[in-house]
């Protein structure tokens, strides 16, 4: 049996599913011109088993509920094709499945599937199969003649995806602290809640030692012929504890001359494992790129809400001050330079006046009477004489 097929079997029933009547709504009876040609049946299992999916598998992951159905579309040219729709409880699980199918159409065609945002959130088309996620749904759609025609295929997802809800609209966050995450998500396989990690990484039987109960995730990307393992826990306890059990069975395989990872490292509530790096370097280099963002997140009310208030009152207030004063400050400082200014440029203007001017006057060039004989005569001819 295949891993995703585990993955879907694992934990039905264990939480409340998707109901069948819930999934119909989202196979309308006409998409575009497509039209559906028979009644929709449901499904506990969707996904076709496929050799290559077995390496990921002795110990299956689950989702704590989802529903299936199967439906049959056909085109106005008279071709048919399957979508296989699986509705989850979360996002991250339908991305989860995505990437999984993506991984066994990269082995079975020797080459990396690349997820694009083309389709839905993110997804991949093939000649023969187009497959995308879109909030909490994930959506397979194969042509009974594979490779007719590839575009009425990617017409007919398209048309489904812009009928699904838009749910948080991107991929789990856990994805993008991979190094170089945008490359890496080619290579990628992302597994939500899971219970093992056996089989992830042939050869490991350290990856025996992790243990969550369903309450973590993690990410398996490549890195050349290394094999990069990002799992992430949800609290601080499950992480420590993880991290003294993987640690002490390091040391218990390396005694054993058993095989173990190029490089391991707690970061924050991560644990990173490089498997198969050419150095422990190399390897050590690809984890020092790994950034934990922490989050704390009340499940009740907030007993700091009010303590929280007042730091924020505080904070704005101060800032407004601050704000003020700088403005007043660069005011003054523009009043100071502009009255300069023009200062300097009227008394400029005033000096070069005076040089200009043939005799000084200080009655600003007005007539003046020379009553106390003090200014020089040197034309009389120009003055009135005595009596006149």
């Amino acid at each position: 049996m295949s891993f995703l097929l585990f993955l879907l079997f694992a934990f039905v029933g264990v939480a409340a599913k998707p109901s069948p009547e819930e999934v119909a709504k989202l196979l309308p009876r006409k998409l575009g011109d497509f039209r559906l040609t028979r009644p929709i049946q449901f499904h506990q299992s969707l996904i076709r088993p496929d050799a290559s999916d077995r390496k990921f598998a002795s110990d299956p992951a689950g989702f704590p509920g989802f529903a299936g159905a199967e439906a049959e579309y056909v085109s106005p040219e008279g071709e048919k094709f399957q979508i296989e729709l699986v509705r989850v409880e979360r996002d991250s699980d339908a991305y989860s499945l995505l990437t999984i199918l993506a991984r066994s159409a990269g082995e079975t065609r020797d080459t990396d599937v690349p997820l694009s945002r083309n389709i839905g959130t993110a997804g991949f088309a093939l000649p023969e199969r187009v497959a995308f996620f879109k909030g909490r749904t994930f959506v397979s759609i194969t042509s009974d003649e594979p490779g007719k025609d590839p575009e009425s295929l990617k017409i007919l997802a398209k048309l489904l995806a812009e009928s699904l809800e838009q749910g948080e609209g991107d991929i789990p966050v856990l994805v993008k602290h991979l190094p170089h995450w945008e490359e890496a998500q080619a290579s990628a396989v992302y597994l939500a809640g899971f219970r093992s990690l056996k089989g992830i990484v042939s050869n490991q039987p350290v990856l025996d030692s992790v243990s969550s109960e369903g309450d973590a995730d993690a990410v398996r990307a490549t890195y050349g012929n290394s094999q990069f393992l990002l799992v992430e826990f949800n609290t601080p306890q499950l992480a420590g504890d993880n991290d003294r059990a993987i640690t002490a069975k390091i040391q218990e395989l390396r005694s054993q001359n058993q095989p173990i990872p190029s490089a391991y490292r707690k970061v924050g509530n991560y644990s990173v494992f490089v498997f198969d790096a050419p150095t422990e370097q190399a390897a050590n280099d690809l984890i020092d790129k790994v950034e934990y963002g922490q989050l704390v997140q009340w499940l009740g009310n907030n007993p700091y809400l009010l303590e929280q208030a007042q730091r924020d009152y505080y904070e704005t207030t101060a800032g407004v001050l601050v704000s003020v004063v700088t403005a007043s400050g660069l005011s003054f400082l523009a009043c100071l330079a502009i009255g300069g200014l023009m200062g300097a440029l009227l008394f400029g203007r005033r000096r070069a006046q005076q040089r200009a001017a043939e005799a000084y006057s200080d009655a600003g060039g007005m007539l003046r009477l020379n009553l106390d004989d003090i200014t020089p005569q040197h034309d009389p001819a120009k003055l009135l004489g005595p009596g006149s």
